[in-house]
């Protein structure tokens, strides 16, 4: 691939070798060898209109630990402040950088700087998908399940977010039971599921009925970035759906507990639940850094 764009644009072959990717980076990350420099001599663009921890540190890290270099770019930083067109930002860019990663608010605008720029370009979240989440979430329940296969991973909360889109599309490409579990009122993925013409997802709203038998139980912030106009409007609407022990306790099972983060302790989790399950959370977090080098790489060589 040239892109990074989408989880609906990858190929279950090609998921699959980036997790393996990803494993093969941790373990030489861990035994103090970091291998091959695939971007050596390479300047790659950091272009955030959005706040970000997990995803700007582990970019950074990433393309040095890599060979490269990071440029942090911000609208306010370049001319896409003043409204200069992407496609004029991109075709500059293209000229000057080797790779480019994008968080913003528009899915189309990412296209659109993938195809005028020509250049290896990475979606780092946008209002339709967050596929580099998708691909750490995968390596971590690998590591903590041993596979994705036949297994029933439950997404509680905000089901008509980024995050839960490309949780459909995995479903889709690989082959495991999801669930998608909310308020209907205010985040129903029916519309969603139904014009993908999804086989693999499936909508229940009660949270507890949605939970038996889960495998892994997931969840995001109730509130996403962008939406905080919202959060009177939604205020109350999500408490059943919190991951608490009287949920755990409903699902008949011992889930595996995850969360994107940032985690609003009391909203969707609660603080007891987050503290016993922090080992793997902080896991899936720190697996972001060996995920997107393995989709970095994976574009270089694409590429070279």
């Amino acid at each position: 691939m040239k892109n990074f764009l989408s989880i609906e644009s990858c190929s279950r072959e090609y998921i699959e070798s980036l997790i393996c990717s990803a494993e093969e980076l941790k373990e030489s990350r861990e035994s103090g060898d970091f291998g091959a420099q695939p971007l050596k001599n390479q300047c790659w663009g950091i272009i955030f209109s959005k706040a970000s921890t997990r995803t700007r540190l582990s970019f950074e890290v990433g393309i040095r630990e890599l060979g490269g270099s990071a440029l942090f770019l911000s609208p306010r930083d370049l001319q896409l402040g003043r409204g200069e067109p992407i496609k004029d930002t991109a075709r500059v860019m293209g000229r000057m950088l080797h790779g480019a990663i994008i968080r913003n608010d528009s899915q189309v605008e990412v296209e659109s700087f993938a195809e005028y720029s020509k250049l290896p370009t990475i979606n780092a979240l946008t209002d339709l998908e967050h596929p580099c989440q998708i691909i750490a979430d995968l390596l971590t329940i690998k590591e903590t399940k041993g596979t994705w296969d036949n297994k029933k991973i439950v997404f509680l909360g905000d089901v008509n977010c980024n995050v839960a889109h490309s949780w459909v599309w995995a479903a889709e490409k690989l082959g495991f039971e999801l669930i998608l579990s909310g308020p209907s009122g205010i985040c129903s993925p029916l519309e969603y599921l139904n014009k993908i013409d999804s086989s693999q997802s499936k909508y229940i709203e009660d949270p507890k009925d949605a939970v038996k038998n889960a495998d892994v139980i997931y969840t995001d912030v109730w509130i996403s970035m962008g939406m905080e106009d919202l959060a009177d409007e939604r205020s109350g609407q999500f408490n059943d759906f919190q991951i608490n022990d009287e949920l755990i306790l409903s699902s008949s099972a011992d889930p595996m507990i995850m969360h994107c983060l940032p985690a609003y302790r009391g909203k969707e989790i609660t603080e007891e639940v987050f503290e016993k399950n922090a080992d793997i959370i902080f896991n899936q977090a720190e697996n972001r850094l060996h995920a997107q080098k393995a989709i970095m790489k994976s574009l270089v060589d694409t590429t070279s």
